[in-house]
């Protein structure tokens, strides 16, 4: 692959003269419209590398390809500006359980969050600064939905469809992340309720709650979220709950002038809170990762919480977790339990048996009715309907390979059958505790290494090989069964077969380390002398390595990196 030589630094927030001044402070780019797809009579536009998405995950890679002297490329987005989930989710009282230093790229940090753990209208604000200082954003295409995306064996490229045009890459990048999916309940005649409902992902902001009877389905990250912002505004409120979460106090403040001060101008300052707030949360994954029964003495301040804020013991029952500690995600709130103490608030924990037009109806035959009907119930984490959009090398697409073996990647980037095509956000990278964006850039380094030694070796194509993709899988599967994520609960982190292809299983530097070079002996690859068919590996079998972080014998086999 003959990669561009790079082009220079841009003036941030004008793209090479492309876009306004608007565009810099609302991450847009509205001249990039003009960037041709197919061409009249043409034929379609081909970039090195293209990118769908344009959140965190798509937005750094962006950032880190032109850095590293690599502008060909396109970042299609089916939204109108940067910032992925937090453009998307626009909930009351959305915000990110993260501190917000961690939660941020360490090649664009941002001195000026205004409390430790920030909210949804500012991290948003984050990523529009971050677009527009970077230079890339006339590289970006908005409004534009990925369609299909097909391998050509024969050019050896991927040919993607998207709703503004037909283009062609050699390298394709999905961030489509996990959360960017709304999963509706399967719940009998909700096609037929006819007051307003939306996911808490879609918020409707020109509706008016005020005065209105509303039911909530739901109690994970996002309702807890939402239900203290609008409970004091309805009528009344009925929350469903299926399983009772943990719930942990929020050590959430506003940095004082002292602090904003020290974080602007004190050398150093902002990378040691950064480092600090690391270390704390890598410290957790030993519960997670190792041994879960540490997370029995931390469940005891969650109970402790719960006391201190429910005085009636009926209800404090209703909101006792029934499952270890860290099985499912654990969440963060100062307000949530205060909130279903109030008059106007009923919890309900009878299973809904169906919807009619104006109520729900539960198990137990009553029937509650409402004006409105949120639902808070998540999103296609292990089903992604992303995953039948891209057709492999043998015309089977990512989502039906999925759907008969799980969800699977190696070293959640990449998938045997697929050349060429690097995940960010895929199979097993996601954390329990740890911040994403830390994942997120462990998969961007071995992507700049892939592209580099690509442009090296003159590689026009890679595909990881089945033998070392199932032994890597094996490896995490043998590492799962050894955390609390395994511990018997029922989550979004398991797909269909049960397996939880969500989470990471171990410390987040093991992750960082088997990323950080492209292990090159893991891959069949041709050449661009060679003709498209003749591929071969390259440097024999690939050997094992130990994930750092992980027991010697739970990684016997695992891919060398």
């Amino acid at each position: 692959m003959q990669l561009s030589p790079s082009r220079g630094r841009r003036t941030a927030g004008t793209a090479d003269g492309v876009g306004s001044p608007d565009d810099a402070r609302t991450g847009t780019a509205t001249g990039m419209q003009a960037l041709p797809g197919t061409g009249a009579g043409g034929p379609p536009r081909h970039v090195e590398v293209l990118i769908v998405g344009s959140g965190f995950a798509g937005l750094g890679a962006a950032i880190r390809l032109d850095r590293a002297g690599h502008p060909d490329f396109l970042v299609i987005e089916r939204g109108s500006g940067v910032g992925g989930t937090w453009r998307d989710n626009t909930y009351p009282g959305a915000a990110c359980d993260i501190p917000s230093h961690l939660y941020s790229f360490s090649f664009a940090p941002n001195s000026d969050w205004s409390r430790s753990y920030s909210r949804q209208p500012e991290i948003l604000d984050y990523l529009r600064r971050t677009a527009a200082r970077s230079g890339t954003l006339d590289r970006h295409r908005f409004d534009t939905e990925l369609l299909s995306a097909r391998w050509e064996a024969d050019g050896r490229r991927w040919i993607v469809e998207t709703s503004t045009g037909t283009f062609t890459a050699t390298v394709l990048v999905t961030a489509f992340g996990a959360l960017c999916e709304p999963k509706l309940p399967a719940i009998e005649g909700i096609d037929r309720f006819a007051g307003e409902l939306f996911h808490s992902a879609r918020w409707n902001p020109d509706y008016e709650l005020t005065g209105k009877r509303v039911a909530v389905i739901g109690t994970g990250a996002s309702a807890i979220q939402l239900i203290p912002e609008i409970a004091p505004l309805v009528s009344h409120l009925d929350v469903y709950q299926r399983t009772a979460p943990w719930v942990m106090p929020r050590p959430d403040h506003r940095f004082s002038p002292a602090q904003r001060v020290a974080l602007r101008h004190v050398p150093g300052y902002q990378r040691l809170r950064r480092g600090l707030i690391y270390g704390r949360l890598e410290v957790t994954s030993l519960a997670f990762a190792c041994a879960p029964r540490i997370l029995d003495l931390i469940s005891g301040q969650a109970a402790a919480h719960l006391r201190s804020q429910i005085a009636d013991p009926a209800l404090r029952q209703q909101l006792t977790p029934r499952f270890q500690m860290g099985c499912k995600r654990i969440l963060f709130s100062d307000d949530y339990y205060p909130a279903l103490s109030r008059d106007n608030v009923e919890l309900v924990t009878s299973p809904i048996a169906g919807l009619t037009e104006n109520a729900i109806v539960t198990a137990d035959g009553a029937a509650r009715h409402i004006d409105t009907l949120v639902v808070a119930t998540g999103f296609h984490v292990t089903d992604s309907p992303a995953a039948d959009l891209i057709t492999g090398a043998d015309g089977r697409t990512l989502g039906r390979c999925w759907r008969q073996s799980g969800q699977r990647a190696y070293k959640g980037s990449t998938v045997a059958g697929f050349p060429n095509l690097f995940m960010l956000v895929g199979p097993n990278t996601g954390t329990g505790n740890m911040s994403m964006i830390y994942m997120i850039e462990s998969q961007l380094n071995y992507l700049l290494d892939a592209l580099r030694l690509m442009e090296r070796l003159q590689l026009a194509t890679v595909e990881v090989r089945q033998p070392d993709q199932d032994r890597y899988t094996a490896t995490l599967r043998r590492r799962m069964r050894r955390t609390v994520y395994s511990s018997g609960c029922s989550s979004w982190y398991r797909d269909e077969l049960g397996e939880n292809t969500a989470l990471w299983p171990g410390f987040a530097f093991a992750f960082r380390s088997i990323t950080r070079r492209f292990d090159l002996d893991a891959y069949r690859v041709t050449t661009s002398a060679e003709p498209a068919d003749a591929i071969a590996p390259i440097g024999g079998s690939a050997g094992t390595t130990q994930l750092i972080g992980m027991p010697p014998e739970a990684t016997a086999g695992a891919p060398a990196g």
